[in-house]
């Protein structure tokens, strides 16, 4: 359920997106807010700036957040981001424990605005191949006693 408060840092969230374009990045922002909704990190998308496709906000402050938070502060703490994570970030939000992101737009809504965020193509994936093989260092790693 969305509340007041949340509608508060989603503002905020959308209005460090929109202070990025003048800076000469793409307009797209987030922030961390802690359980009792004390803003902890914010970041804004730096792509171009970076000359790095992983430098999006929301990959950026989930990475600050498996780095900076104990897992039980991670799991209570929020994302607020101006558009709904990608794949990569979402992946990335996942592993640093955070366990709630409310977005503005949605990637459909994005798509709608702006159709040429839309136009990545499918990748091909061929796999699993050379389980046997692949599952070796696997097992060292974490069946180390087999």
């Amino acid at each position: 359920m969305i509340t007041t408060a949340d509608e508060e840092l989603l503002r905020r969230a959308i209005a460090i997106a929109a202070r990025a374009i003048p800076l000469g990045d793409a307009p797209y922002g987030s922030l961390l807010a802690g359980p009792d909704g004390e803003v902890l990190a914010q970041a804004h998308n730096t792509v171009r700036r970076d000359n790095d496709i992983t430098a999006h906000p929301e990959l950026k402050l989930a990475r600050w957040a498996a780095r900076e938070l104990d897992p039980r502060t991670a799991a209570r703490t929020t994302m607020y981001t101006s558009c709904q994570p990608c794949g990569m970030c979402a992946g990335g939000i996942v592993r640093s424990g955070l366990a709630r992101v409310v977005h503005a737009l949605s990637t459909e809504q994005l798509i709608a605005l702006n159709p040429e965020s839309g136009t990545w193509p499918t990748v091909i994936q061929d796999g699993p191949v050379l389980f046997e093989e692949a599952r070796i260092p696997i097992d060292a790693y974490y069946r180390p006693d087999r």
